[in-house]
């Protein structure tokens, strides 16, 4: 377990998926926890209908900040997207998919099985490892 996966049970469930992993690099990419907080909001869930898994969606956003472009250069723009296949294989490979429904075996977009999600205790059980499967990929790779 890395530094950072082994943060995770200190603000998981506090806040969602991607909040947690993109904040644990907030100081290492020169933000702020709380505006890191704020941007990850909107991803949780799988952005709110239980697509891609708010880690690797908070991992998008690491990445993005420590390798991404940010200009229409299309050389940085391959380089951005080599780094985001790269993490989508290794993620994929540890858990078989990306998608949170897939991942935790309810559609939490439906607020009726969501709660059904709760009871059984996935998010507890599940997706923190998704959470210290993003980080190590990040800390192993980035």
């Amino acid at each position: 377990m890395t530094h950072k996966a082994s943060l995770v049970d200190e603000r998981f469930p506090l806040v969602n998926c991607a909040q947690t992993v993109f904040s644990l690099y907030a100081e290492e990419i020169r933000l702020d926890e709380k505006t890191a907080l704020k941007i990850a909001s909107g991803f949780g869930g799988g952005m709110a209908c239980a697509e891609t898994c708010g880690a690797a969606t908070g991992a998008y956003m690491v990445i993005g900040m420590k390798h991404g472009h940010s200009s229409s250069d299309p050389d940085a723009k391959a380089i951005t997207k080599q780094k985001i296949q790269l993490f989508n294989e290794k993620f994929k490979g540890e858990h078989g998919s990306l998608i949170c429904k897939e991942l935790v075996g309810y559609d939490i977009s439906i607020p009726e099985i969501a709660a059904e999600a709760k009871e059984a205790g996935v998010f507890e059980s599940k997706c923190p490892l998704f959470i210290e499967t993003a980080c190590n990929i990040i800390d192993d790779h980035f």
